[in-house]
């Protein structure tokens, strides 16, 4: 039986066999609980008040936050004390203390005010001519001759516009992001294979402080995430904090894998011209290719051997004119996207919503009437009113206000350019809404997220702007279909969609107060880029010329941007799209398949789709022959542990350079 046959003989002639045992690994529980409450409240006020600053000091001193790794210190940190004093916390408590954890630390730098004054007054800025043109409304004009600190009325304008994006920004999330997950969820039903990752280690934690510990399965899932969790940390102390840890204390890093890849490009060009070629040491990338649904991975490695036969073939034919010999990955994937990818993923991503479409009118016409579906729609009917029901024309009013909004004051702040209103109504009520739902079926079928380079620029300077005003605007643009992993996350954790939303709304003051002071704090202590601030000092210059060089695209001078759209790669990306879900269908190929070639076919690096294909065969072909189908259920808990190891070791090895840095030497 060859290999090919191995891999495929597990379809079955109804229905999509894998769709089925993502869809199984872990049931929606019969009853839902309330996660947001005073416990959830004092782990926010501890992430506010001592992870913030951590991470905010930490990214200035190394370049580097403390991100994932935060919320699960905070999760176990809670757990211990719960234990020490006899309490509980349901699964619910804890998913919400992780959920309002990653919000509080999701936040950089570069959304504070931090980097602002620096730009505005770089040498970038002053010799591009942007300084000249940025508003006040972005930063004070008379900067040097102001104290440092951003609690003042010169920064309330910068200040408000922070909080109006959050406010904006947490209602769309919490309610279109609802909205996408019950089209994506209880409509579609799919199968959502990286929501199982993150809800079964919260749920080999819940068990240990629930009292359910001897509960059939739990020790075997605890046994199992412990399991992972050493294995993460033995990998973490190898890959992030040998190299950390020896570059702080002796000048000269040590690695034993090259971070964050191996960089093959230069190397293979010419065998692949325009060929983006590496490989990533990461053995999470491994890990996670055996969690993910495995056509899914097939499909991603089946798209990179596409865009290696590609790529050579557009630049023999003149279309990748922008690749030069000796450009690096990131340079051959910037030259890339600008020559052909970026019209070509627009198209794909238009293919993938119609198909999107189409499938759901053919799935709701499908059943209605039939005894089956009326039965389902019951059940999904009593589900919603024990997790929390929004009516749909609610989420089409919330988001009609909030992208609105959006419009009329950057309308106002830009004096009503007609060009750039055109811009405004096309992200706000095409492109979002667009991207949102085509990233929510991708998140629900294959666990991908997927993003158009370069349109933010590309609009930008085809609306006719001539100035740097439109760069700083709050713009109704973002992606929303992120949102709905957390919703499934949390039906699988049987807590109330309630305590979300309680959390979307209530949290920003948390997050923009601790954001401010904070921010406000690290300034006054010291000018930033200074020595106290290593990392600033080597790479924000750098940053600062990339910015103001984006910014000039729109004094007028020429762009490369401008060439990047075209008619006629827009229309291969959706044929090629539209064929290979045809072709694809009508052989019965398994659905994951073709969203998993949507990565690949979008030009993704292979550093990354490499590891996780092996990552794929190993589990298919070794784990799932010696484990059978208990397999599945085991590498979500084995793989949520691993990350947890990883990113506990990360923090640790990235906290003794804090340390490092903050000691100064006294002399006697």
């Amino acid at each position: 039986m060859t290999l090919f046959s191995k891999l495929f003989r597990r379809r079955v002639k109804t229905g999509d066999a894998e769709l089925e045992q993502f869809r199984r690994l872990l049931e929606i529980p019969d009853s839902f609980n309330e996660g947001f409450n005073l416990t959830s409240l004092l782990g926010t006020l501890f992430v506010a008040l001592v992870m913030v600053p951590g991470a905010l000091y930490m990214e200035l001193v190394a370049g580097t936050g403390i991100g994932g790794a935060a919320q699960w210190v905070t999760v176990l940190l809670f757990v211990e004390v719960a234990k020490r004093a006899n309490a509980k916390l349901s699964r619910a408590q804890l998913f919400i203390l992780f959920y309002m954890s990653g919000m509080i630390m999701g936040r950089s730098v570069a959304g504070t005010p931090l980097f602002t004054q620096f730009l505005v007054r770089s040498d970038a800025a002053v010799s591009t001519g942007v300084a000249a043109l940025i508003p006040t409304w972005v930063a004070p004009a008379n900067l040097d001759d102001l104290p440092r600190t951003f609690l003042s009325k010169a920064w309330m304008p910068f200040i408000g516009l922070m909080i109006f994006r959050e406010v904006m920004g947490r209602l769309d999330s919490a309610i279109l992001g609802y909205g996408l997950f019950r089209l994506a969820s209880d409509i579609e039903r799919l199968p959502f294979p990286m929501a199982p990752v993150g809800a079964q280690g919260i749920l080999a934690v819940a068990e240990q402080v629930e009292g359910s510990a001897k509960a059939a399965g739990a020790n075997v899932r605890w046994r199992m995430f412990c399991i992972g969790c050493g294995i993460g940390m033995i990998f973490g102390l190898l890959y992030m904090a040998l190299p950390t840890l020896t570059g702080a204390f002796f000048g000269t890093p040590l690695m034993m894998f090259k971070i964050p890849f191996a960089d093959f490009t230069p190397y293979t060009q010419d065998l692949l011209p325009a060929t983006a070629t590496g490989l990533s040491f990461d053995l999470g990338a491994v890990v996670l290719g055996m969690a993910l649904p495995f056509f899914s991975m097939v499909g991603s490695f089946i798209g990179l051997v596409f865009t290696f036969i590609m790529n050579p073939i557009l630049y023999e034919f003149g279309v990748m004119q922008t690749w030069e010999r000796g450009d690096t990955t990131v340079l051959t994937l910037f030259a890339n996207n600008v020559d052909f990818y970026f019209s070509f993923q627009i198209g794909v991503a238009l293919a993938i919503a119609c198909y999107g479409i189409w499938a759901s009118i053919r799935t709701i016409r499908k059943g209605r009437g039939s005894t089956a579906e009326s039965d389902r729609q019951d059940r999904i009917a009593e589900v919603s009113k024990k997790r929390g029901h929004l009516p749909g024309w609610l989420v089409f009013a919330t988001y009609t206000v909030t992208c609105s909004s959006y419009i009329l004051l950057s309308g106002w702040l830009i004096d009503w350019h007609p060009g750039v209103m055109v811009v405004l109504f096309f992200f706000g009520f095409l492109y979002t809404p667009l991207i949102s739902y085509v990233t929510a079926r991708l998140e629900g079928l294959a666990g991908q997220v997927i993003e158009i380079p370069f349109i933010t620029e590309l609009a930008f300077i085809l609306s006719g702007y001539t100035g740097v005003k439109i760069w700083l605007l709050p713009i109704p643009k973002s992606n929303y279909g992120t949102q709905v992993v957390n919703y499934k996350q949390a039906e699988l954790l049987g807590c109330k969609f309630g305590s979300i939303w309680k959390a979307q709304i209530l949290l920003f003051p948390v997050i923009i107060l601790s954001t401010v002071f904070f921010s406000s704090f690290i300034w006054g202590l010291a000018e930033i880029p200074s020595a106290v601030y290593p990392f600033t000092v080597e790479i924000w210059d750098l940053t600062a010329k990339n910015t103001c060089l984006l910014y000039s695209a729109t004094l007028g001078e020429y762009s490369q941007f401008r060439e990047a759209l075209g008619f006629g790669r827009f229309i291969s990306g959706f044929g090629t799209a539209a064929v290979l879900m045809s072709v694809l269908g009508w052989f019965g190929a398994p659905t994951m398949l073709f969203f998993g070639m949507v990565r690949g076919l979008g030009q993704t690096a292979p550093h990354t789709v490499i590891p996780n294909f092996i990552g794929a065969l190993i589990g298919r072909l070794y784990f799932e022959r010696k484990y059978g189908r208990e397999w599945r259920k085991m590498i979500p808990v084995v793989s949520s542990g691993f990350f947890v190891g990883a990113g506990l070791v990360s923090i640790l090895s990235v906290g003794f350079v804090f340390l490092s840095k903050a000691v100064s030497t006294v002399t006697y």
